[in-house]
């Protein structure tokens, strides 16, 4: 059972679709598109694919075992969901283009592959081309969405994480916040979790003995796929500190942790402001749309019109050590948030691989490309977004229910 912030809607003035999402695979279509075309020469194959029922990181693994490569060193430019059709990139070091015939998978199909000089990293894409399928929408679906759309094209899409990031708990945020507060034992009793929220059965009689101090009977109910969490209760048990059991779990899930803290203070923050999201305030840090530049808004009445051409955007903090925090009024609504949750800026430095720098994350994104056609039941709908947002916000806004995917 899942309980995290769910925020109000931008157009919550303009009735919903209703509907439902992902009955089948090619419901829910993502494309890539690319920063840049791979220039035909250079070390790294390009690999084009689409994917049908894999996510990201299996298609990794099947691609390092098929042409004896390490994962560590194929490139992708974001993850993306098992639970649809999707075209994405992947580089390849030292792999030759006639060498692809070896790749068969019933998944996979292979577009394009093109030489190029550098490996894709994380981050090196455009944004990505969305085609969604709505089933059982009520009859005027298709006018309502053109209504609100019309709307998120003029005001912008509130560019939430969403509750994705939140975890099966919707509690990976306060997971971050206790590990940053050294707060070792309420961050593992998160981690295990409440048992009044756990579904699964063996999970839930697991969390309640760890609750009632019994880490044996904890150990003999965690599930097997509850490899991490058995790891660190079992060096509990052996008597090692809370700190050495915690840190035993894989740095890169410890900063998902933190990662989630991020998202989940930033939509916080978006959630604050929605009903003026294009508005600047002073003192604002506004992104500039062209190149993701910030700077400060010193005369918001002079910078405004630029925000209605959709030039810059307010933004909110994903805070780190080095953050550049807003000042004026956005600037209290920042620092009310760090004391909230009883944090500062200089608490995200952690070491130990886990040193959160922080960023700025404009509050609104365009919306482009924008298509509705009637299909069956219900609507399919055609857009584009920027690289870093998801497809969860516009589906919110033109659906009024809560969508939980992953892109």
């Amino acid at each position: 059972m899942r309980q995290s912030l769910r925020p109000g809607h931008l157009t919550a003035a303009l009735p919903g679709t209703g509907g439902v999402i992902r009955q089948e695979p090619e419901d829910f279509r993502v494309e890539e598109i690319p920063l840049y075309p791979p220039c035909g020469e250079g070390d790294h194959l390009y690999l084009r694919l689409e994917k049908i029922g894999l996510g990201t990181l299996e298609v990794v693994r099947l691609l390092a075992a098929t042409f004896g490569l390490r994962e560590r060193d194929i490139g992708y430019a974001g993850l993306k969901d098992t639970r649809a059709v999707t075209i994405q990139t992947f580089s390849l070091p030292g792999i030759a283009p006639d060498q692809t015939g070896r790749l068969a998978h019933p998944g996979l199909r292979l577009l394009e592959a093109v030489r190029h000089g550098n490996k894709l990293r994380l981050g090196h894409l455009a944004g990505n081309r969305f085609s969604i399928r709505l089933r059982n929408t009520v009859p005027d679906a298709q006018q309502i969405a053109a209504d609100v759309l019309a709307v998120l094209q003029d005001l912008g899409v509130p560019n939430f994480f969403g509750p994705q990031r939140y975890g099966v708990l919707g509690n990976n945020g306060r997971v971050g916040a206790a590990l940053l507060r050294r707060e070792y034992r309420q961050a593992i009793a998160e981690i295990i979790g409440d048992p009044q929220q756990i579904d699964h059965a063996a999970w839930r009689q697991a969390a309640t003995a760890f609750h009632a101090g019994d880490l044996q009977a904890c150990l003999r109910h965690l599930p097997a796929r509850m490899r991490d969490e058995r790891r660190m209760i079992e060096a509990l048990a052996d008597g090692r500190g809370e700190k050495q059991a915690l840190f035993s779990l894989p740095r890169r899930r410890l900063r998902l942790y933190l990662s989630a803290l991020q998202a989940e203070l930033f939509d916080r923050l978006l959630a604050m402001r929605l009903s003026s999201i294009e508005r600047l305030w002073p003192g604002d840090i506004a992104w500039k749309h062209d190149n993701g530049a910030c700077f400060r808004v010193e005369d918001p009445q002079r910078e405004q019109p630029r925000a209605d051409r959709f030039e810059i955007s307010p933004t909110g903090p994903l805070f780190g050590r080095k953050i550049l925090l807003a000042s004026g009024q956005a600037g209290l609504l920042e620092q009310s948030l760090l004391d909230k949750f009883s944090l500062q800026p200089a608490d995200f430095r952690l070491g130990d691989g886990l040193t959160m720098d922080g960023e700025r994350r404009p509050l609104r994104v365009p919306l482009d490309q924008v298509d509705i056609t009637k299909e069956g039941d219900g609507l399919r709908l055609g857009f584009v977004l920027p690289r870093g947002s998801f497809a969860t916000s516009v589906l919110r806004e033109v659906m009024k229910s809560d969508v939980d995917l992953v892109e």
